[in-house]
C-alpha cells in the first residue's frame, strides 16, 4: 500500500469527522493528509501555514477594492497560494520551479503541495485563523497517529 493515498483517505475521513463533531473544517478536506505526512518537517508545515495566512491576507486586501466573492474568491485563494508558493520556490531555490528550497542558515524546507496554501487560506476566510489552524494541526496529528498505527516502522522509511 502506498502512503500518500492512504494519508489522503484518512485525512478525508478525519476532516469529515471533525466537521460533523465540532463544526470546524481542517483547512480543506485533503489538507490534513498532506500535513500529516510532513509533521516530521516542522519548517515545511510552518512555511505552508504562513503561506496560507499570506494568501488569505492578500485576497482579503484585494477584496476591499475589487468584487471577489463566491467561486471567484475560491479561485483567487487557490491561484494566489499557488503563485506565492511558486514565487518563494523560485527565489529561494534560485530558479523557477516548485522544488526543495534552501535558505542559508535556516535549513532546508519546502512548501507542501501546490494548492494546499490556497485551501488553508479559503478556510481561514470562512471560519477564522485560530479555528482553522488549530483544527488543521489537530486533524493532521490524528491522521499521523493512524498512519503510524497502520504502517508502523514502514512509515519512517
Amino acid at each position: 500500500m502506498e502512503l500518500l493515498p492512504v494519508a489522503i483517505g484518512l485525512g478525508l475521513a478525519v476532516s469529515m469527522l471533525f466537521s460533523e463533531l465540532f463544526g470546524l473544517a481542517a483547512g480543506g478536506m485533503v489538507v490534513p493528509g498532506y500535513i500529516a505526512l510532513n509533521l516530521n518537517k516542522p519548517l515545511d508545515v510552518a512555511a505552508t501555514v504562513v503561506l496560507g495566512v499570506a494568501t488569505y491576507a492578500i485576497v482579503h486586501a484585494l477584496s476591499t477594492t475589487t468584487v471577489i466573492y463566491g467561486k471567484r474568491r475560491t479561485v483567487f485563494m487557490i491561484l494566489i497560494g499557488y503563485v506565492l508558493g511558486m514565487s518563494i520556490g523560485a527565489v529561494l531555490a534560485g530558479h523557477v520551479g516548485f522544488a526543495q528550497h534552501h535558505l542559508s542558515g535556516v535549513g532546508d524546507f519546502s512548501i507542501i503541495g501546490y494548492i494546499i496554501p490556497g485551501l488553508i487560506g479559503i478556510w481561514i476566510d470562512r471560519q477564522g485563523l485560530i479555528e482553522t489552524i488549530s483544527t488543521l494541526l489537530t486533524a493532521a496529528v490524528v491522521v499521523r497517529l493512524l498512519l503510524i498505527l497502520t504502517f508502523g516502522a514502514e512509515m519512517h522509511s
